[in-house]
């Protein structure tokens, strides 16, 4: 399967004008064959904190989306501000070529960095689903530095997805973990990120697809535009096959150690 990162500059807190700029970056990748279109994490206003406000665009997100996926018959994931329990949530969803949701989920680990927690209530579940016989997992951002979680859908995953607002003074680390995320979990690693500034915070993108030995399939940097690659559940299984490094986990120690 082909897949896209969906690379751009988020108008800050302005929806209406990002759907503007999704919309170009979305066309060039279906038109390069991508089935499953990834977008950053709160793609649609950028990672403000001001969470009440950015979650009350909710449904006018899932609205462009649904709309989107049935005009160019893809799949989209996308992460978005939403109304949760107690606060807003950090969230992603998986939307069908009909319009349908197909997968929900939430950032599990809040970025303490910016008090995150604070403003956004966090998730508790890491979830898989199957798109077209490719099994994908998404997470958001900051968990991309929690290999616990990565590890614990590894057996279940072919391709886990990282939605991002990672700013460009960390960029080595990003680009570090996407690689040893995928040698970690013998998986493709799909990282979405943004470009532009983001109050005077700049973002250089670096939006990467890694294949299961850890190298990097499709990158971009600095500028809109679609990372596009070639995802193949065959290829994962033959590299775990040939390389059984997953089997040789001991989990029953490491509670322990």
């Amino acid at each position: 399967m082909r897949v896209a990162a969906l690379q751009l500059d988020i108008a800050w807190e302005n929806p209406q004008e990002t759907f503007r700029r999704v919309e170009a970056v979305a066309v060039d990748a279906a038109d390069r064959g991508a089935r499953v279109l990834a977008l950053p994490e709160m793609f649609a206003t950028g990672f403000s904190m001001q969470a009440e406000a950015m979650a009350a665009h909710a449904g006018a997100v899932r609205g462009f989306l649904a709309a989107l996926a049935r005009r160019l018959d893809v799949w989209l994931l996308a992460g978005l501000a939403e109304p949760g329990r107690e606060r807003p949530a950090n969230a992603y969803t998986l939307v069908a070529p009909d319009g349908r949701e197909r997968l929900h989920g939430r950032k599990v680990h809040p970025f303490s960095l910016m008090a995150e927690a604070e403003h956004y209530e966090s998730g508790s579940r890491v979830r898989t689903t199957g798109v077209e016989g490719v099994r994908f997992t998404p997470l958001v951002c900051y968990d991309l530095r929690f290999v616990e979680l990565f590890r614990a859908a590894a057996d279940r995953t072919d391709c886990f997805i990282v939605l991002a607002n990672w700013p460009e003074r960390r960029s080595h680390a990003w680009r570090t973990l996407l690689a040893a995320r995928a040698i970690d979990c013998q998986a493709y690693v799909l990282g979405v990120n943004r470009v532009g500034s983001a109050e005077g915070h700049p973002h250089r993108g670096d939006s990467t697809l890694v294949d299961p030995l850890g190298e990097v399939v499709a990158t971009l940097a600095e500028r809109p535009g679609a990372v596009v690659g070639d995802v193949d559940p065959g290829h994962v299984a033959d590299v775990r096959r040939r390389y059984p490094f997953l089997a040789d986990r001991r989990p029953e120690i490491y509670r322990d150690v």
